[in-house]
């Protein structure tokens, strides 16, 4: 009942949230908060959302099976957000988007424009289902069942929370409602840390140089170039994940897209780019921190990577302020994802499928829709989950992705016209090329294809792309 009581006040704070910002909303206040959101506001917020509940889960675990290497990816986002921040953001502020996604409609036709807003509505409804599947997993397995509630249920019940609070006001709502809930996430995660080093019987200092000493805090792999973990494969990779799910993404850069100018943005962008590498560091020592916890009372590590922390919070060794962190957590980081993919995927629903901006029965009976197959889609990952969760999400973002990189990297870096009847079929191509390429590599010689997957398609549709062209001035 705890955790019940936890999720219940936690949930009227941001219902309260959306009350004060939802008053006299409209769709210019839903889809882009009338571009007057401060800047340090939006880059806070982002923090929590780019992060979501599958960090709070896997990241930890991922020390188990390859180290602290993870970090070698979190270096390139540093990266990526600054490619983002000094390369698109500025597209995007001149051309006065409301969704990113009009860009490829000015600069390679409707069809090429259609195309990336329907990707783009696959691949977040997809890796944003996977992301929120962790909170309905977690309080089933921790709560509910002990009451024979259905997951159903549960996936219902949530998803219409997050309906409740951000059907009048949308990004605005978002913007006050993602600060609250970072602050609360990273608050969550620190007090766990201490908890855990308490536990050990360390004390601040004597945890970290434990944890450097640990076989497990080994960051860099630069002799291997077989291994997915190899550094210029995660360095690279980050820099293009960074690229495809935040400067490709309407999700993410919807909330940019609301500062008063392109400079605040940019501040904006650059500042949260940073802050994301210390805080996945965290989430790495805490896992190395489990660890040490699991050796210390004399219990095997768990099979699966993502049951490192839920078997220490699920058995209650930590104690009970332990397991209301953890849920204060994972609500929060798993809410200010999913809040916002909702948000987003309306936006794009609306105002790039159906190119309605001002019609607000139309905004809101598509945001009760969307959310309807949101929950679909969050059922469906339940029975076909095989993998790690953040494995999945990155491998949704591998293949789904991959054209949106190509679309953009195509007409940001040529002046070439296509023929615009042929780019959904190369959109759709390329990435059961790159399924079939892995498939086949990996039988002939054992390489597994890894993060790098989203960079070749990427480049089989950038292919595609000047091939199409070149197609037209033969026939010339």
């Amino acid at each position: 009942m705890i955790i019940i009581a936890t999720i219940a006040v936690y949930f009227c704070i941001l219902l309260l949230i959306s009350l004060l910002t939802g008053h006299k909303a409209d769709n210019e206040t839903f889809f882009r908060a009338n571009g007057k959101s401060p800047w340090y506001l939006v880059a806070f917020g982002m923090i929590g959302a780019s992060i979501s509940g599958v960090t709070f889960v896997s990241v930890p675990g991922m020390t188990l099976t390859s180290d602290m290497t993870y970090m070698q990816t979190c270096l390139g986002f540093i990266v990526g957000y600054f490619v983002v921040a000094y390369l698109l953001l500025p597209v995007y502020y001149r051309l006065r988007l409301t969704t990113i996604y009009t860009y490829l409609q000015t600069r390679l036709g409707n069809r090429s424009y259609k195309t990336g807003a329907a990707f783009f509505l696959l691949s977040k409804m997809a890796s944003a289902a996977v992301r929120f599947y962790v909170v309905c997993m977690i309080l089933q397995q921790f709560v509910l069942d002990k009451y024979a509630i259905p997951f159903p249920v549960t996936v219902v019940v949530l998803v219409a929370l997050i309906w409740l609070y951000t059907r009048r006001g949308g990004i605005r709502t978002l913007v006050l409602t993602d600060t609250f809930q970072t602050l609360c996430m990273l608050l969550a995660l620190l007090l766990i840390i201490y908890k855990v080093v308490d536990v050990l019987g360390l004390n601040l200092p004597q945890a970290v140089q434990a944890i450097a000493a640990d076989s497990h805090s080994r960051i860099f792999v630069l002799d291997d170039w077989v291994s997915t973990q190899n550094f210029w494969k995660q360095f690279l990779s980050g820099i293009f994940i960074v690229i495809v799910m935040t400067g490709l993404d309407q999700d993410m850069m919807q909330k940019n897209l609301t500062c008063k100018t392109l400079r605040e943005a940019q501040k904006d962008m650059c500042s949260y780019g940073f802050a994301f590498a210390p805080v996945n560091l965290l989430f790495l020592a805490l896992g190395i921190l489990l660890m040490m916890y699991y050796q210390r009372v004399g219990q095997a590590l768990p099979a699966v990577s993502d049951d490192l922390m839920l078997q220490v919070i699920a058995g209650g060794q930590l104690g009970t302020w332990v397991v209301i962190l953890f849920t204060i957590g994972i609500v929060a980081a798993c809410f200010s994802s999913a809040d916002s993919a909702l948000t987003a995927l309306t936006t794009t629903f609306c105002v790039d499928i159906c190119n309605q901006r001002k019609d607000e029965r139309l905004r809101k009976w598509s945001h009760l829709s969307v959310s309807v197959v949101f929950v679909l889609f969050i059922l469906i990952f339940r029975y076909v989950n095989s993998t790690s969760l953040i494995d999945a999400v990155y491998t949704i973002v591998s293949y789904t992705y991959g054209p949106l990189l190509g679309l953009f990297a195509f007409g940001l870096s040529t002046k070439r016209k296509v023929n615009d009847r042929y780019v959904p079929f190369i959109a759709i191509a390329s990435p059961l090329l790159c399924f079939a390429l892995d498939m086949i590599v990996s039988n002939a010689t054992g390489y597994k294809f890894g993060y790098e997957l989203l960079m070749l398609n990427g480049l089989l549709t950038y292919v595609g792309l000047w091939l199409n062209k070149a197609h037209l001035l033969s026939k010339k």
